[in-house]
């Protein structure tokens, strides 16, 4: 079950509304069990809502006014809860990504987004979406830069990348935007605040060609698997399905390059970028 911790409200409406759910409970005199056998679910249903580590959905808020009498609070504060800067169905995984021990992502295409530049995510956005105005381009931009704030922190969460070698080869947002992605990669590598392996394209079939993957672990709730296709996403807390994530990415990490290897490997197309980036023809007439 979620230990008690103490929730700052400041930091998002849904850590508010957990505070809210724990004082009103504790206030009935009633346990975290209690409350789950009233609503039935399990007490560590109820301490994962409280701690923020899941949504709040109609049925459960309107139980909990009616058992907590709370004079209809829950559900009227539903849709505030819910309100986030990032899709509906991902809203769930940025907040899971601030309160997660360990996060591991698997990249087959693209660099993930806790690890894209600013440069980087406005040309995937640019590229999926050719006629978005530019305000709403910068709000996605400064959206996805904004998580990676948890990096903030320099010790949770422990995070784990595979990147297959064509998120490398791929020239996002030409060569000077390539280069600098991959240097902001090489840094976080070499300040020791993330682990980074590459797989090789010559290693051909992979056990993670169906799609990229999320996998997160927390200190009091259970592990959680995510994937992500064209506007959808889904979160799965099945012991089986994070099971085969977790093989899954056993494997990936078993056919990737070492760390070390890894490392050298970016930084060696890094260099590549920046010279083709140099020897760019407009380059050479403005030198």
């Amino acid at each position: 079950m979620p230990k008690p911790k103490t929730l700052d409200p400041s930091e998002s409406t849904r850590a508010l509304y957990g505070a809210e759910l724990r004082h009103q409970r504790e206030r009935a005199g009633m346990s975290q069990e209690d409350l789950g056998a009233a609503m039935f679910v399990s007490g560590s249903f109820v301490g994962q809502l409280e701690a923020g580590l899941r949504r709040m959905r109609l049925e459960y808020a309107r139980s909990v006014d009616e058992i907590l009498g709370t004079d209809g609070f829950f559900v009227r504060n539903l849709e505030a809860a819910r309100k986030s800067p990032y899709e509906h169905h991902f809203a769930d995984v940025v907040e899971f990504e601030g309160l997660a021990q360990t996060i591991k992502e698997w990249g087959p295409t693209l660099v993930p987004g806790l690890l894209q530049t600013a440069a980087y995510t406005r040309a995937v956005v640019r590229a999926y979406d050719p006629v978005l105005t530019e305000d709403i381009v910068e709000e996605r931009v400064a959206a996805r830069q904004a998580r990676a704030h948890i990096f903030d922190d320099p010790r949770t969460p422990r995070y784990w990348a595979i990147l297959d070698e064509m998120a490398l080869r791929r020239p996002v947002g030409g060569p000077a935007g390539m280069a600098e992605q991959l240097r902001h990669i090489a840094g976080m590598v070499r300040r020791h605040r993330i682990i980074v392996q590459v797989l090789p394209l010559a290693e051909g079939a992979t056990a993670g060609m169906q799609g990229m993957f999320k996998l997160m672990t927390f200190e009091d709730a259970p592990p959680l698997s995510y994937t992500e296709g064209s506007e959808t996403g889904r979160l799965f807390d099945d012991p089986a399905v994070v099971t085969r994530s977790v093989l899954t990415y056993d494997l990936l990490g078993g056919a990737a390059l070492s760390p070390g290897a890894s490392l050298a490997l970016i930084e060696q197309a890094a260099k590549e970028y920046e010279d083709a980036h140099r020897s760019r023809p407009e380059d050479r007439d403005l030198a």
